[in-house]
């Protein structure tokens, strides 16, 4: 999953010219694997958190925006983590925090395409450490 990931912030920063002259060149490399880092990391916790794959790319698709509770944590993580090791401004943070939405509508639409399995909701739930998923079945399926 994080090599799709990578992938998409890739595409979707270098597509961005404000944002991707802001990162010096040096850097870009370092950041865009800092960024997928950061939102593959807060979409498994945001699935643990909210009990899989299914109820995150619901949750998701339908407040993709910023504002959303998934996508201001991840923001979050980004913001401070860009800031911390790499140096850059709080303006170049937001930025590419501000890229966000963009990048988790793209990865929803990905991971709900029957016609691309590079990610789907079972890759994500398997994804999630700590979690028999046929345990959580077994244990719905009794309600």
């Amino acid at each position: 999953m994080f090599d799709q990931i990578l992938q998409m912030v890739k595409d979707h920063l270098n597509n961005n010219p404000q944002v991707s002259s802001a990162i010096p060149d040096d850097k870009k490399d370092a950041v865009h694997r800092e960024v997928a880092n950061q939102v593959t990391n807060g979409i498994k916790n945001q699935a643990a958190a909210l009990g899989g794959a299914g109820r995150l790319l619901s949750m998701l698709q339908g407040s993709i925006a910023s504002g959303s509770p998934v996508v201001n944590a991840i923001e979050g993580g980004v913001i401070g983590s860009l800031g911390n090791k790499f140096g850059l401004s709080p303006m170049v943070t937001g930025a590419i925090a501000a890229t966000l939405p963009g990048i988790l509508q793209k990865f929803v639409h990905k991971a709900n395409d029957p016609n691309d399995n590079s990610i789907t909701p079972e890759s994500i739930n398997q994804s999630i450490p700590n979690v028999s998923w046929a345990a959580v079945g077994d244990l719905m399926s009794r309600f």
